[in-house]
């Protein structure tokens, strides 16, 4: 397998090929390994992060090669069995709070941890990015800010105020990285929802108005 071809709505036609992998597998390995772990909508929201990965590292003067693989195995965790993220949670010495969390939070900090073993990428930029994907912070590099975003404006998303996200994003990655805390802010106060203290954080940083 060297590519995956998608055509559909929100997707237009591409071929998945890194040119660099940060890993000893080829690139149609790692696609194939992704394509494994998830189901097809996942995949191809995974498709459509790393395109808008690439297109934000385009506009911020970063590798674009980089950020698109950042962006395709992104959610590479996303489907692991909670029961696979509880045992690595205990074993593998991570903060025992994420417990009281969920695969929400556990498949970005958690996630890195699936991607270093089983995809072998041991880049400490990338899995950064990964791992703050979820939560954000009050430091983040470049990369950071770009998997942030580009989950959160990817094509797929359909979702009230997604197009004023998308041209906030796209006029200034800062700007972007503080609607997205706004709007995740709004969602989980107005749902009830726990909210990661690190998400409390990085809002306090990126996305109040002084």
């Amino acid at each position: 397998m060297s590519a995956y071809i998608l055509n559909q709505e929100a997707y237009i036609v591409t071929e998945i090929n890194f040119t660099k992998t940060y890993s000893p597998l080829t690139s149609a390995e790692i696609v194939a390994k992704e394509k494994s772990n998830m189901d097809e909508k996942r995949f191809k929201h995974c498709i459509g992060v790393s395109k808008t990965s690439r297109k934000l590292a385009e506009l911020n003067n970063y590798d674009p090669d980089k950020a698109a693989l950042a962006g395709f195995i992104h959610d590479y965790a996303k489907q692991v069995s909670p029961e696979r993220f509880i045992k690595v949670i205990k074993e593998q010495h991570f903060d025992q709070d994420l417990l009281n969390y969920n695969r929400a939070i556990w498949h970005g900090i958690v996630g890195a941890y699936f991607i270093e073993k089983e995809l072998k990428i041991t880049d400490p930029e990338i899995l950064t990015a990964i791992r703050r994907h979820t939560t954000a912070d009050v430091e983040m590099t470049i990369l950071d800010k770009i998997v942030f975003v580009a989950d959160f404006i990817e094509p797929g998303r359909d979702f009230p105020g997604v197009e004023e996200a998308r041209k906030v994003a796209y006029d200034n990655l800062d700007d972007g990285v503080g609607f997205e805390l706004a709007h995740t802010l709004d969602f989980l106060i107005t749902n009830r929802k726990k909210i990661y203290p690190k998400t409390f954080a990085a809002y306090n940083k990126w996305a109040v108005k002084d």
